[in-house]
């Protein structure tokens, strides 16, 4: 899945579908999130938030077509971003790899996944008992449910905002592409207007399964 996220320091007049008309006006920055692959199957039986598992191997073969695709979509002279857990690496590679070619990632820590603390690798039908709160109806917790020892989804919603924020300064009137996990990309949808330096107004362009 990919969304796309315009931070604009001069007004976008180009009211087109970005993906058939990828114009920017001068001064544009532009985030292209990309969620990373499925990991495999065993990982997927528990809350393994921040930990580093591997992606499902079968799932990258069946889904060959779909990085093909994305790899022919997606900007070119982009900044690839990656978060330190290898599932976006491996993602991005995918893509790299299916047409789009390699190019230098750089990891930005803040883009890690939601980190679970004494919950992490525990089985999901055990976590009920432990929630204080009700689940988010999208999420295994409540946005400000805290995890001893870990972080609230409140928590990631600041550091991924803070951390877009300094690329974009870093970055302005660029498009840069950051591989993300699910925490993240969802954060990021929830304060796209909010920013820990400066007015920025970023707004929702697009998604893409």
């Amino acid at each position: 899945m990919t969304v796309s996220l315009t931070s604009p320091a001069t007004r976008q007049t180009n009211q087109g579908n970005f993906l058939d008309t990828p114009q920017l006006a001068p001064g544009i920055t532009r985030f292209w999130l990309i969620r990373h692959a499925l990991v495999e199957q065993n990982a997927r039986l528990r809350l393994y938030g921040a930990l580093d598992v591997p992606l499902c191997p079968d799932s990258l073969i069946a889904q060959r077509p779909m990085y093909e695709a994305l790899a022919a979509r997606l900007p070119r002279d982009a900044h690839w971003l990656i978060s330190p857990l290898s599932r976006t690496r491996c993602t991005a590679e995918a893509i790299q790899e299916a047409g789009y070619g390699p190019v230098p990632m750089d990891v930005e820590p803040a883009l890690i996944e939601q980190n679970l603390g004494a919950w992490h690798n525990m089985p999901h039908q055990e976590l009920p008992q432990h929630l204080r709160l009700a689940p988010h109806p999208f999420w295994s917790v409540s946005a400000t449910e805290c995890p001893p020892g870990g972080e609230s989804m409140m928590d990631v919603c600041g550091r991924v905002g803070a951390a877009l924020d300094r690329q974009a300064d870093a970055y302005e009137g660029r498009i840069s592409l950051p591989s993300v996990m699910a925490g993240p990309f969802g954060a990021r949808w929830r304060t796209p207007c909010e920013s820990t330096r400066r007015p920025r107004c970023t707004s929702l362009s697009r998604i893409s399964p």
